[in-house]
Formats: C-alpha cells, sequence, structure tokens
C-alpha cells in the first residue's frame, strides 16, 4: 500500500488545496479545493495528482471562446491564463488575492480588456518571467508592466520579506535563493508553521507532502 501523502496546500493547475473532505462513496481520498476564480470545488485526489482536474469548471468553459491558436485541446495557453488571473485579481472580490488588487483599487486598463490588445502590446511570456507591475499602486496598462524574474518581481512587492539570520538581512526570495529551499516551502515553515529562522533555513528538504 502506498504511503499517504496530504495534498493540502498544494497547487494543481487553477486549484489551492485547502483541506482533506470525508472520502468518496468508494474510499477514494477528497480534497476541498478553491479555483482562483474563486469557486470551491470537491475534487478526488487521484485527478488532482494526475494533472485530469485543474480547475472548477471555468478552464474548459473560458478555452471554448478561446482564439488566435491559444485554446489547444480546450486548454488555455499560458499567455491567456496570465490575462485571466490578471482580471480576475482586479475585478472579481471571489478571487483569493482581490483583497490586494482590485480591492485596493488596481485596475486593468481598458484596452488590455481585450486579449488580442494584451497579447499585441505585451506579447508572449518569456520561460521562468511573470507579469510585473513596476509601480504596485498603479494598475495594469502598457506602460506599467513588464515581464520579469521571479526575484525582480518579488523585490518590487509592497510586503517584502526580510529575514536575518546569523547577523544578515536578506529578501526571503534571496534566502531561497541562496539555500536552494523552495521559496512558498520557506514561508509556510516560517510563516505557516512558525518554525524558527534557523530551523526553517538549515532544513533540508523533504518529500512533498511535509509540514514545512
Amino acid at each position: 500500500m502506498s504511503k499517504f501523502i496530504d495534498l493540502t496546500g498544494e497547487k494543481f493547475g487553477r486549484l489551492v488545496v485547502v483541506k482533506r473532505v470525508e472520502n468518496g462513496k468508494w474510499g477514494h481520498i477528497r480534497y476541498l479545493c478553491l479555483c482562483d476564480c474563486g469557486k470551491e470545488k470537491i475534487v478526488l485526489s487521484n485527478h488532482l495528482k494526475s494533472g485530469d482536474t485543474k480547475s472548477c469548471g471555468c478552464l474548459s468553459r473560458v478555452g471554448n471562446n478561446l482564439r488566435h491558436g491559444h485554446s489547444i485541446n480546450r486548454k488555455m495557453s499560458k499567455i491567456y491564463m496570465v490575462w485571466t488571473n490578471m482580471k480576475d485579481r482586479c475585478a472579481n472580490p471571489n478571487y483569493h488575492h482581490y483583497k490586494d488588487y482590485g480591492g485596493r483599487g488596481i485596475t486593468v486598463c481598458k484596452r488590455w480588456m481585450k486579449f488580442e490588445n494584451f497579447l499585441e502590446d505585451i506579447g508572449e511570456c518569456p520561460p521562468g518571467l511573470t507579469l510585473e507591475r513596476e509601480n504596485n499602486n498603479k494598475g495594469y496598462y502598457p506602460d506599467n508592466c513588464r515581464w520579469a524574474t521571479k526575484k525582480e518581481q518579488a523585490k518590487n512587492k509592497r510586503n517584502n520579506l526580510y529575514i536575518e539570520y546569523n547577523g544578515r538581512k536578506r529578501l526571503l526570495i534571496e534566502w531561497s535563493e541562496e539555500t536552494g529551499i523552495p521559496y512558498m516551502t520557506l514561508w509556510q515553515r516560517i510563516f505557516k508553521y512558525n518554525w524558527s529562522t534557523e530551523k526553517a533555513l538549515t532544513t533540508p528538504v523533504k518529500k512533498r507532502g511535509e509540514n514545512g
């Protein structure tokens, strides 16, 4: 029998695993998940790990309407996903990060509400980069946005996280790069599981499913 691995806190496609719920009729493990669009959905563990379920259903619905080659087998392209998430952050009160975007007045310019214009202005997303606003107090429009590395984007956040250890004060993203421990793993260890800074930065990463 394979060892149980808790998926709570993991992300699969557009779904973040919130908690484990009662097993299904045939004993299959199920989880309550929160979709990027704000809706909740109960999904079988196997369907998450296999990639069969990546959203509450919104991914397929949107995929049916994609044009210009940005829908392949009813799956959204990376650039279309970026555009969709950008709009959700600013206009969907049910989106889990809405309070940090639309909730504080961040908007998408009228021109970029149309996907073709967004693609024309910003271009395809280069590998390893994400969409960044140069001024985090302003919205999404051509003169304020660019593709940036995760490190560049982390340094530009309003809530930069500085961690001090052994007399050195550095950004959490920089500690991540130095130690080789994933950024989210460090964040969870320190802020979710309340590990000491030393323990968080020096404990080797275990297989997926560890608490921290």
